[in-house]
């Protein structure tokens, strides 16, 4: 997805999105415990450096699959650094996506979307990429900070949603953040 003319976390700065005291206030278990299980395909869209990657392959355990996307190689390169020689390398799978596209062809159970929707010009073209990957009954979690979302922005977002065939379900609350649990309608 497109970061031309958006904000998007340089690789040399991302130690400041998983470090523990982010893990103390945004703990990625206690964040998706309601979502995800054993045995899932799990998309970490703009996983970064993999600060909820790596909780997410421990969650869908030996069976399930995580799916690990960013548009930055960079960032990529830490989360395998992260997993090299353990067995959750064998459970995650790296993707760069291109600039307007996603580009993967296999179909997910969930996809995480956190801190990362609003750094992409196309939302449109996001929700409707997501709703083919996605299983009937899959979910999307979206997470936006409040710092760069407005709550008219965030509204906005779940409209392009609502038109991509999505149905938002849930608002949890996660701490200095806006969130919904989108549906696969």
């Amino acid at each position: 997805m497109s970061n031309r003319g958006r904000r998007v976390c340089p690789v040399k700065r991302s130690g400041g999105l998983d470090n523990r005291m982010r893990r103390w206030v945004q703990n990625p278990r206690k964040i998706l415990a309601p979502y995800i299980k054993e045995g899932m395909r799990v998309l970490d869209l703009g996983c970064g450096p993999g600060f909820f990657t790596i909780d997410i392959a421990r969650m869908v355990g030996r069976s399930g699959r995580v799916i690990a996307t960013d548009l930055q190689e960079g960032m990529l390169v830490r989360v395998k650094d992260k997993i090299r020689y353990t067995e959750l390398a064998d459970r995650i799978s790296l993707h760069r996506c291109k600039e307007n596209t996603i580009g993967l062809s296999v179909q997910v159970d969930f996809v995480l979307a956190f801190y990362m929707v609003h750094e992409v010009p196309d939302q449109e073209g996001l929700f409707d990429e997501l709703a083919t990957l996605l299983k009937p009954g899959g979910q999307v979690l979206v997470v936006e900070p409040p710092i760069h979302v407005s709550r008219h922005a965030f509204a906005d977002t779940i409209g392009k949603a609502r038109a991509a065939g999505f149905i938002p379900v849930e608002r949890p609350s996660i701490f200095l953040s806006k969130a919904v649990v989108l549906k696969k309608g």
